[in-house]
């Protein structure tokens, strides 16, 4: 008997670990999650052989065929990468797959910042999360370091989020309803009119800086500000920042003699 229960452990522990290496559907507090298999080791998931993009693009359209559908029309996805590279054409195929069976590419959550800047580029909301080896820092170290900068040339519209774990810079401008959140300082050249969110992690020193600044909500660590409700006649690049126990705004070129 106890032969046949370690074969069973075993065997239930290698379908586990097989699910986890295949394209797959998840829901979670209300979302629907499609998750593909990392290219590397990811946690507790070992991942000896990389699947190649044609490899999951069959697997996607099979379980999207197969099978009762337990959605409902028009049902939100947000896509789980992990660390795959994926570049626009690719994401697009995917949208238009969901888009067959009534399913909404949303949002697209990933730790390469390659395949964040593909999702940006498309206008899909961004999160990207910090690598496995930022991740698996010492507990004794107090401080962890920002990832690289994100570098986007592009518009973020309305109803568009970007999340990064690192500094965000972006030559276009913030429309109203998107929204830009950053550990580190958000850079913005261009006109801000949207939400902003800098030191997100609690780095009060974090700062946001812009050619035009008209926000609607603006925050750095957990300091929080609303907009004016009169724009200024004459814009100035500006630069919002903590002192004391409030937010303030500067002109970018008196910054210096004000803050540091």
């Amino acid at each position: 008997m106890s032969f046949d229960a370690s074969v069973s452990t075993t065997s239930t522990s290698t379908q586990e670990l097989n699910t986890n290496l295949q394209v797959r559907f998840k829901t979670e507090e209300g979302k629907l999650l499609l998750l593909l298999p990392p290219e590397s080791n990811h946690g507790d998931i070992e991942n000896p052989i990389a699947m190649t993009w044609t490899e999951i693009w069959q697997q996607l359209k099979q379980r999207l065929k197969a099978g009762e559908k337990f959605w409902q029309p028009k049902t939100e996805v947000e896509l789980i990468t992990f660390d795959r590279l994926l570049d626009t054409r690719q994401l697009q195929e995917i949208a238009e797959a969901l888009l067959e069976v009534e399913l909404n590419l949303r949002k697209v959550s990933t730790s390469r910042r390659q395949t964040a800047v593909a999702a940006a580029t498309v206008g899909y909301s961004v999160e990207q999360k910090p690598a496995l080896s930022t991740l698996s820092q010492t507990s004794t170290e107090k401080v962890q370091p920002l990832a690289e900068p994100l570098y986007l040339e592009m518009t973020i519209r309305s109803g568009v989020e970007i999340r990064h774990p690192g500094t965000i810079i972006i030559v276009g401008d913030l429309n109203p309803g998107g929204s830009v959140i950053a550990d580190g300082d958000i850079l913005l050249w261009g006109r801000l009119r949207g939400v902003v969110h800098a030191g997100a992690k609690g780095n009060s020193k974090s700062v946001i800086m812009t050619l035009q600044m008209e926000p609607t909500l603006i925050r750095i660590a957990d300091k929080v500000a609303r907009g004016p409700e009169k724009p200024p006649v004459q814009f100035y690049p500006e630069v919002a920042y903590i002192l004391g126990q409030e937010i303030r705004i500067s002109r970018a070129r008196d910054f210096t003699k004000i803050y540091r």
